[in-house]
């Protein structure tokens, strides 16, 4: 039992509903995912409605993430991921960004994926939620 739960991927830049959620219980020893449901939201995407209203609204099939490594002046000043969606012809515009503590998931994610000879990029579905548009990464998918 843990009493003190950390609070990673906690942003307090950005607004309460717009900070992305994941886990790092969701992933074992070497940042896989636990199973096939694991999903991971991205934060920062109001700035981005537009954009993700026009994709859900295309109701296209086989969206995935376009993330381009980050360069060591990005990473030394720990500078957000920020991801692009693949929709079949064209890449979007940015449309959020990975939740602040989970970037190693994702830098591991594509270094495995880039590893076995396949494209380094994560499956994605684009939701409606309550709050406005949102994109989940379906982690699980890559298992």
């Amino acid at each position: 039992m843990a009493f003190f739960r950390s609070r990673r991927g906690v942003d307090p830049e950005l607004p309460r509903d717009d900070r992305g959620f994941g886990s790092f219980d969701d992933y074992i020893y070497d940042l896989a995912p636990r199973n096939k449901r694991v999903t991971l939201v991205l934060a920062n995407s109001n700035p981005h409605q537009d954009a993700l209203r026009e994709i859900f609204e295309s109701e296209q099939e086989g969206v995935e993430t376009a993330i381009s490594p980050r360069s060591l002046e990005a990473e030394r000043v720990d500078a957000p991921i920020e991801v692009r969606l693949f929709t079949g012809r064209r890449v979007s515009g940015v449309v959020g960004s990975v939740p602040r503590g989970l970037e190693s998931v994702i830098d591991e994610t594509l270094r495995r994926l880039d590893g076995s000879g396949k494209k380094a990029r994560i499956p994605a579905r684009v939701e409606k939620r309550r709050e406005g548009y949102r994109v989940v990464l379906l982690m699980g998918s890559l298992k």
